[in-house]
């Protein structure tokens, strides 16, 4: 397998990218990692989809990532989730730097029994071309993200507002010599009589009761929309009051008690005589 092809991107930002784990499998496409992570003498684990001609294969299996004299070299091996064949690959990437950006030169060998060494040499080839282009593209996306971010981190931290120090120390001083804070007579401008003392604050009046308050409201505006609703009618509307009792019902209520009273002490005084005879 020989494949090469040039990013836009510095060597330094691309080799971090290449050679840290997560970003690697985020770089594969159709690759999921294992949640277990890792086994022993692996840095990936996990399942890959990979396309060829109108059929997908999964594999599933480990990747080391090593460096060599300035060389990335990727060592995988998987065996197929539904079958029983196997692949094996080593893949090397050697980072050129340039004026430019990074031209990357990928060689390497991949040994394949099963359902792979079963498909065509064009669709192999077509597969091939197009994992690693993914591969490059998607690397690059995150080494220029890196770029950015350390360009803006520097572009924050490298700039400050100056002091007074910073300008030299000059003191400023007006047409005459003289101090711009200080007045005609060298007084002081910005002394205690501009920067004088707050006056205390004014006390309001304490806030009336709620009752005392709606009189004073009925009192300025007038009788409120309820009480204008629910106040009997005046006028020739108003309703007639009803008459007071009159004078021979008030004495019947007198009389009619004395007159039991009289009638029963006659009863009394009767039963009495009667008795003597």
């Amino acid at each position: 397998m020989e494949h090469e092809v040039f990013v836009p991107v510095p060597a330094e930002s691309l080799r971090a990218v290449l050679t840290d784990p997560d970003r690697v499998a985020r770089c594969v496409p159709g690759l999921q990692r294992d949640a277990a992570g890792a086994g022993a003498g692996e840095d990936l684990a996990g399942r890959l989809r990979l396309r060829v001609g109108g059929h997908t294969i999964t594999y599933r299996g480990g990747l080391r990532i090593v460096e060599r004299d300035g060389a990335i070299t990727y060592e995988g091996e998987g065996t197929e989730a539904r079958g029983k064949g196997a692949v094996e690959v080593s893949l090397t990437v050697v980072l050129t730097p340039a004026a430019e950006g990074t031209g990357l030169g990928f060689t390497g060998a991949l040994t394949a029994t099963g359902r792979l060494a079963e498909e065509p040499g064009e669709a192999r080839e077509v597969a091939r071309v197009r994992l690693l282009d993914a591969f490059v593209e998607a690397a690059a996306g995150l080494a220029a993200d890196a770029v950015e971010a350390e360009g803006t981190t520097g572009a924050g931290t490298g700039t400050g507002v100056g002091t007074d120090a910073d300008a030299g120390g000059a003191e400023i001083t007006g047409a005459d010599g003289t101090d711009p804070a200080s007045g005609a007579d060298g007084a002081e401008l910005f002394g205690d009589e501009v920067f004088r003392e707050a006056p205390a604050p004014v006390e309001l009046p304490s806030p009336q009761p709620a009752a005392e308050a709606a009189h004073a409201r009925r009192t300025m505006i007038g009788r409120s929309a309820e009480e204008v609703d629910h106040a009997p009618p005046r006028g020739r509307y108003a309703p007639v009051p009803a008459p007071e009792p009159s004078g021979a019902g008030a004495t019947l209520r007198w009389v009619a008690p004395a007159a039991a009273l009289a009638l029963a002490s006659a009863v009394i005084v009767g039963r009495a005589l009667r008795r003597r005879r």
